[in-house]
């Protein structure tokens, strides 16, 4: 049993003693643990690519280990050791390092494994709340900083509602079904829908909702974002959005496949209020973190219209999705971090003004993930929409996937706008040189997201398998 949840074991033992370590050896330990704590998500994600390709049970089936599973956990892991990575230089330049961010993300990470393998209502709430405790800490972790005690705030008191919701959700389903288990409450649903049931998995899906912030529980979203320390805000943006959405899935999937025209309409309204949002509320944006707070909300609804169509495509394309928005989001973020003069950071998307002269190869690398998130040809971006879109098709959905191309191009204008503002305006003068961790992370994330057309088949094979392996 131990086996099968190894990875979870070695991400939350050694939160632990690094926690002993830091507590003894004060902040002269943060430089260690940072370091430790990369180290322990990449050997974490190595044991899970290394497990055995079967499906494994743990704890009486409240785990389960698919392939599903592993991608999903692969991709978290990924996004929080690049987030971890590129909070280094930032949390030294501004005078904040803690050793207690480091372990935070452990913890968050372990409670993002334990969600994406949660197969029932008691394991996936453990998961969501290990999770969710270590984000609300992080979001305030720059104590002095009043827009960061403001975020973590915010994001504390919304998200003790979502769970609320949540909570409710799952005891509604557990009362009317008599059962907590994915497998259970699919065979109590085939035999009759209830309404009781029904109004438990409405309140299921919008506490998982808030958790990937998908409208109309979204508002917590541009605030957090733009108020948290940069790092936190593209760690926000990455890992937990694939935990969140590996949720999501698994819930549907597997304790409700008998009624899908019943959640059906819930997934297809909130996925194009978060398409249209996302769209148009960024188009009057300044900042750039806020605006990125909207393009998540975006990208969030494009996510859905896979799930929307409750089949294997449209789930392999919830995970092709999923891991290229990872590595558009992780890019963008490395090239935010580096917008640093001698005063300080800066966020104004018209700082951005004239790069193209000043730092050619990062603006060239920012121009096409601009170009990638807005979804043009032959960026990864595009294959990414294109396929949540072709299931969208495939399931009949016509009028979901006109509106998700309709907002796609309509939210090609803002991101087209910063390519712009870097190529064509003035110079506003020269950002400081780049940290090697930054380099590192959008060089990778740049060359995945202009190359992915060469060769899309591993990605799209192993994909295809986790889809799979759900139904």
């Amino acid at each position: 049993m131990f086996g099968s949840v190894l990875p979870e074991l070695i991400v939350l033992t050694s939160a632990l003693v690094l926690l002993m370590f830091g507590a003894m050896r004060g902040e002269r330990a943060v430089g260690i643990i940072e370091i430790a704590s990369i180290a322990v998500l990449v050997a974490a994600g190595l044991f899970v690519v290394l497990q055995s390709g079967e499906r494994a049970e743990a704890f009486g089936g409240s785990l389960v280990i698919d392939n599903f599973s592993r991608f999903l956990k692969v991709l978290a892991l990924v996004g929080s050791a690049a987030a971890l990575l590129m909070s280094i230089d930032y949390f030294r330049q501004n005078n904040i390092r803690r050793y207690e961010f480091s372990i935070l993300v452990l913890l968050s990470a372990a409670g993002m494994m334990v969600m994406i393998s949660a197969h029932d209502l008691v394991m996936l709430y453990l998961g969501l709340e290990l999770m969710s405790l270590s984000l609300y800490v992080i979001a305030a972790i720059d104590r002095d900083n009043l827009r960061s005690t403001e975020a973590g705030l915010k994001y504390f008191v919304l998200g003790a509602l979502s769970s609320g919701m949540l909570l409710y959700g799952a005891s509604l389903i557990y009362g009317f079904t008599g059962t907590i288990s994915y497998t259970g409450i699919a065979t109590a649903a085939k035999s009759s829908a209830s309404i009781g049931l029904i109004f438990g998995l409405v309140f299921l899906f919008a506490g998982l909702a808030f958790k990937v912030s998908a409208v109309p529980f979204h508002m917590w979203t541009p605030d957090v974002y733009e108020g948290a320390p940069t790092p936190v805000t593209a760690f926000f943006a990455a890992a937990p959005k694939v935990a969140g959405m590996a949720l999501f899935v698994r819930a549907a999937i597997e304790a409700f496949p008998n009624i899908v025209s019943q959640w059906q309409q819930i997934i297809v309204f909130s996925s194009i209020a978060s398409m249209m949002l996302g769209a148009f509320a960024a188009i009057g944006q300044r900042n750039i973190k806020r605006l990125m707070a909207y393009s998540s909300i975006g990208h969030v609804g494009f996510a859905l219209v896979g799930l929307s169509a409750g089949t294997p495509a449209g789930v392999e394309g919830v995970l092709v999705y999923m891991a290229i928005y990872v590595a558009m989001t992780l890019g963008t973020f490395a090239c935010i971090l580096a917008m640093r003069r001698t005063g300080g950071s800066v966020e104004s998307i018209e700082d951005l003004a004239g790069l193209a002269h000043t730092q050619p190869v990062v603006a060239f690398f920012l121009a096409a993930l601009m170009f990638s998130l807005a979804g043009i040809p032959p960026l990864a971006g595009f294959f990414a929409k294109f396929y949540v879109f072709l299931a969208a098709i495939d399931a009949k959905l016509y009028a979901l996937a006109v509106i998700g191309v309709v907002s796609s191009v309509v939210g090609a204008y803002y991101y087209l706008r910063i390519v712009k503002i870097m190529y064509m305006d003035e110079p506003a003068g020269a950002f400081l040189p780049m940290a090697n961790e930054l380099r590192f992370v959008l060089g990778l994330a740049g060359l995945f997201v202009i190359l992915f057309f060469v060769y899309p088949a591993p990605l799209l094979a192993v994909a295809e398998n986790a889809a799979k392996s759900l139904f």
